[in-house]
Order: C-alpha cells, then sequence, then structure tokens
C-alpha cells in the first residue's frame, strides 16, 4: 500500500495520522463538516481500539496529509474487490446469453467553484449564463452483478467516447458492452472487433444513409458494411476508406411504438435472435441507476477539498464503496428470494439506507478490530429489515426539454439522505 505515497520519505516518521488511519478515514463517507467528521472518527476508533491508540488530529493535518496519498489507492482496493468476487463468486456470476453484460456511459460531475479546478476540469455556463465548474466521468459497469469495473474523471472537454475506448484495459473476452447513442463510429467499432469484444450500440436514424436505408427497407434485422468517413484524413490509420466492417443492424420497437435501431458484432442471428436485443439493451439502464446512486445517494457532489487530487481521492473512495456496498447486497440475494416467496411483490435492498448502514461499518470491515463475519452478519441482518417492494410496470413520462427553462424548478423528494 505505501507505493501509493506521492514521495517515497511520506510517511516515514511516527504520525498522529498514519497512512492506514488516513485512509479508513478517507473511506468512512465523509459528507459531513470535516471537523464533525474527525470527532466521530476518533471517538468510534477509540471504542473500538482503545483510548491510548486512536489519536486526535485536525483538519489542517488531514488537508496535509491527503496531498501523500495517490488517489490511485482506491482504484487499486477497488480493483481488488472485483478481482476477488469474481474469482471466488464465479460459478454465482449472472451472465446473459453467455456473456458478461457491461454498459459504458458518461457523466457531468459539478465540482466545487475554485480556481484551480475550473483550470484543471472546465467549466459550462447555465441558462442565467453563470460559469458552473464540472468535470466529466465514465464508468465501466456490470449491468447485472452491479460492480464498476473501471472509472475515470477527468476535464469536461475529453469526449465520451475517447474515455470509453480507455476502459479496454478491462475487457475480456466473452465480454458485450452496451453504449448509448454518442459512440457509434467507424474506428469505435473497429477497436472492438480486433480486441474480439462484441458490443451493443443505438444508433441515430440521421447517424449515415446505411441507417437510413436499413429503416427504408423495414427490416427487423440484417447485416451490413459499414465503411470509414470518406471525407476524413485516414494517415496513420490502419484503415483507408475502401475497409469495411459487417456490423447488424436490427430494428427494435418500444411499447410506446418509437423505433429504436442497434447496431451489434453479434451477426449470428440464429445463436442470438433478434428478440434477445430489447431485453439486452434495456440492461443498459442499470449504468443510470448507478449514477443516480453515485449523485443522489453516495452524494459525490459532496466534495471534501479544492485540489484536483482531493476531487480525484474522493470519486475513486465513492467507486470503492458502491463496490463494497455491492458486494455486501449480492452476498444476502438467496435470503431476499426465499423472504420474497411469501410476499405479493418482490423486495430489494434499499440502497440508499444501505449506504447510511455502511457508515462507521466500513471501519469494522477494513480494520479487522471486530471479526468481518461478525459484522457482515450484523449489516445483512439490518439490510434485510430495511426493503422496499419493486412495483411492476411503473413508469414515469419522461419531460423532454424541461431543463430549458430558465430556472430550473425546485422539486421536494421523499427521500431523506441516509449518510
Amino acid at each position: 500500500m505505501l507505493a501509493f505515497r506521492v514521495n517515497e520519505k511520506d510517511f516515514t516518521r511516527n504520525r498522529k495520522q498514519p497512512f492506514s488511519h488516513l485512509l479508513l478515514f478517507m473511506l468512512n463517507l465523509l459528507r459531513k463538516s470535516i471537523g464533525i467528521e474527525i470527532d466521530n472518527f476518533v471517538r468510534f476508533m477509540s471504542d473500538k481500539l482503545g483510548n491510548t491508540k486512536a489519536v486526535d488530529f485536525t483538519t489542517s493535518a488531514f488537508v496535509q496529509n491527503r496531498k501523500k496519498i495517490k488517489p490511485a489507492v482506491f482504484q487499486y482496493l477497488s480493483e481488488i474487490i472485483t478481482t476477488n468476487y469474481y474469482e471466488i463468486e464465479e460459478s454465482s456470476i449472472k451472465l446473459f446469453y453467455g456473456l458478461r453484460i457491461l454498459a459504458v456511459d458518461g457523466s457531468i460531475i459539478t465540482l466545487p467553484n475554485h480556481p484551480t479546478l475550473k483550470k484543471d476540469f472546465g467549466f459550462s455556463k447555465n441558462q442565467t449564463q453563470r460559469e458552473i465548474v464540472q468535470a466529466r466521468a465514465s464508468v465501466l459497469y456490470d449491468v447485472m452483478n452491479k460492480f464498476v469495473l473501471d472509472s475515470f474523471i477527468s476535464h469536461l472537454n475529453v469526449q465520451e467516447r475517447e474515455l470509453a475506448l480507455k476502459h479496454q484495459t478491462k475487457w475480456k473476452a466473452r465480454d458485450l458492452i452496451i453504449y448509448d447513442r454518442g459512440y457509434p463510429g467507424f474506428e469505435f467499432f473497429k477497436a472492438h472487433l480486433d480486441r474480439s469484444i462484441d458490443f451493443l450500440i443505438r444508433m441515430k436514424v440521421a447517424e449515415s444513409n446505411l441507417v437510413k436505408d436499413f429503416v427504408q427497407s423495414g427490416k427487423r434485422s440484417a447485416i451490413v458494411e459499414f465503411a470509414p468517413g470518406q471525407h476524413k484524413s485516414f494517415k496513420d490509420k490502419d484503415y483507408n476508406k475502401t475497409s469495411h466492417l459487417k456490423i447488424r443492424l436490427l430494428r427494435i420497437e418500444l411499447s410506446n411504438g418509437v423505433i429504436e435501431i442497434l447496431a451489434t458484432s453479434l451477426l449470428d442471428s440464429a445463436k442470438y435472435p433478434h428478440k434477445m436485443f430489447k431485453e439486452l439493451y434495456f440492461k443498459r439502464w442499470e449504468v443510470e441507476t448507478f449514477y443516480d446512486e453515485l449523485k443522489n445517494k453516495l452524494k459525490i457532489e459532496y466534495f471534501t477539498g479544492y485540489s484536483t487530487q482531493s476531487i480525484e481521492q474522493d470519486f475513486y473512495c465513492a467507486i470503492f464503496i458502491s463496490n463494497l456496498q455491492t458486494v455486501v447486497i449480492n452476498g444476502i440475494q438467496e435470503e431476499l428470494a426465499e423472504q420474497n416467496k411469501e410476499k405479493e411483490y418482490a423486495y430489494k435492498i434499499n440502497t440508499n439506507l444501505s449506504y447510511g448502514f455502511l457508515k462507521n461499518r466500513v471501519l469494522d470491515l477494513l480494520c479487522s478490530v471486530t471479526p468481518i463475519e461478525n459484522v457482515l452478519k450484523e449489516l445483512e441482518e439490518i439490510l434485510l429489515k430495511n426493503t422496499i417492494p419493486i412495483r411492476p410496470n411503473r413508469t414515469n413520462l419522461r419531460e423532454i426539454g424541461k431543463y430549458k427553462k430558465r430556472l430550473k424548478p425546485k422539486v421536494l423528494k421523499n427521500q431523506k439522505d441516509a449518510i
């Protein structure tokens, strides 16, 4: 772990806040004033370790010490969780037609209004032309097993397609990745096919004449030859204007009558019939749900600092907590299924409350003061007591363009903050 120190000499002296305690503190869902969080942390650790072992520290000391830690440490911890889960729980990993279903999506994260962050991440202007400091995030998400396999937070000007291709270090054989409309392109398709990675991408009807011709044909499925744009430079490319890729186009009719066009690398219609793709593409919604959790339940935009380093630390720390929560919830799915047998509706874990229950228990899970089995059992029992029903066929009418109004409406929510 000490490999994630900014300098080799950091944390070599006996300090009030050693490397391990600093990590534990940062992992404990810091969403209140740092002073309050420090007081709660010291009190909690004193009870667990004994009054002589948990040493108090100041907000200033925390701010100075966090500069010595690379944000990548949280990416490393998150990867340990996911790698171990896929290896240990291999037999229970959920697949679809034998494929691991992943999704990539980007989202805009609002940052504190600070000159350093404005320079490093960029800004946009709202309806009143006020400058809002923002960053662009991208995640590679296992939609069936609910894990973030890779994540980035970057400058607002970095395009989603560029970030998506950075995730390819985590691609594996038998992966299928789902994308929305912002990603299609010859080079993007080719990057996947060169690595034998399957994809499913929603296409704009105006994407190309090839798509327009397919729409007009009335066919439900067709294999077409996709060519690169003829007016672009091919310098330093491993393809030219005569290159072609075989892509399968699919016409999907939604329940509201809207027609969607999907492009996929799964060409075998016998092995992958047309009827599977509507359900498959709908699974992409899970990555949207993840961003809702990240922003509204984990409250990622409640950052604890004004430096680029602190923003990255907070972001990757939240990803780690999300994956940790997934491990716990996945571990009680069988018990939850048993409970659901006697109920009118199927019930699921209340994810908002689950993050609140993780507060402080994260410390128990990671510092090994209390046996992990005891902590997990307590956490699982309390999660099973706090479930919410899944009511089928419930939809919310989408109001297109509602945020184009000059003032964004204030919407009071029934959901209360859990952390």
